[in-house]
């Protein structure tokens, strides 16, 4: 099932698509929902990213570019870090290039949406606990890095994590590739089975930690192939399996209200 957020005419729904058709529902989606009986096609809605989610954890440096480079040791504590909800945008929205330089990087990724609360999960049942997937751009802008290792600045202005455009609950992520196109051209291209960490260990690392809750977004690595762009560029990050995520990245007095 995909589900999505639209805007139509000035309002915010939520809906389910299927087919050729957006079928709006209400209610909760991590809970109770229903349908409501409307219906709306796709080129008369503005898709948004498919939820505001409740925090945004992602993991760094996660993948290798072939079977044989995975570690026979993982590291003992993972590179975690959050990005702020207010950095979020949809498909086809514009990513805004921070005043000052000219370049960031884009990275495509699978991100898993937990879909109830989650604490000390052993890995063997944390996939009870996702809702669906949806595809991620973890924005960076790694000259905001600092020198000791502290990434927050680079990773969290408006923008910087374009969400979509739907959450596929039916998916098998151990059987999917993460992909990207610059302007055309393919850029990424890896398979889930090249993550550093793999997913289950991941997402049970995270519970020994902190509570996940419904609407956590976990952004799980980007592969080998991120680069930087410039204003003008078009960036598609895409699962086939759940869609494509488009973004075009644009200078600051370039760029238009998001939603």
């Amino acid at each position: 099932m995909k589900f999505t957020r639209f805007l139509y005419n000035t309002t915010v729904h939520t809906g389910v698509v299927e087919g050729e058709a957006i079928k709006e529902i209400s209610g909760d989606i991590f809970g109770d929902w229903e349908y409501t009986g409307k219906s709306f096609s796709p080129s008369e809605v503005k898709q948004l990213a498919p939820l505001l989610p409740n925090q945004i954890i992602g993991i760094g440096a996660n993948y290798v570019s072939k079977v044989e480079d995975l570690p026979s040791e993982l590291p003992e504590i993972p590179v975690f870090f959050f990005k702020p909800t207010s950095s979020v945008i949809g498909p086809e929205e514009e990513i805004v290039i921070p005043q000052g330089i000219d370049q960031v990087k884009f990275e495509s990724e699978l991100a898993i949406v937990i879909g109830k609360e989650a604490k000390n999960v052993p890995e063997s049942d944390v996939l009870d606990y996702v809702f669906g997937y949806t595809v991620g751009n973890d924005v960076t802008a790694p000259q905001f890095f600092r020198e000791d290792g502290h990434w927050t600045i680079g990773k969290s202005f408006d923008t910087f994590t374009p969400l979509g455009p739907v959450i596929e609950t039916e998916l098998d992520p151990f059987q999917v590739k993460v992909e990207a196109k610059l302007n055309g051209v393919e850029k990424q291209n890896s398979a889930t089975e090249l993550m550093i960490i793999p997913i289950r260990k991941m997402i049970s690392y995270l519970t020994n930690v902190m509570t996940l809750k419904p609407g956590d977004v976990i952004l799980t690595g980007s592969p080998v192939g991120a680069e930087f762009v410039g204003a003008g560029d078009e960036i598609s990050c895409e699962i086939k399996e759940i869609g494509a995520l488009r973004n075009t990245f644009a200078t600051a007095k370039e760029s238009a209200k998001a939603y």
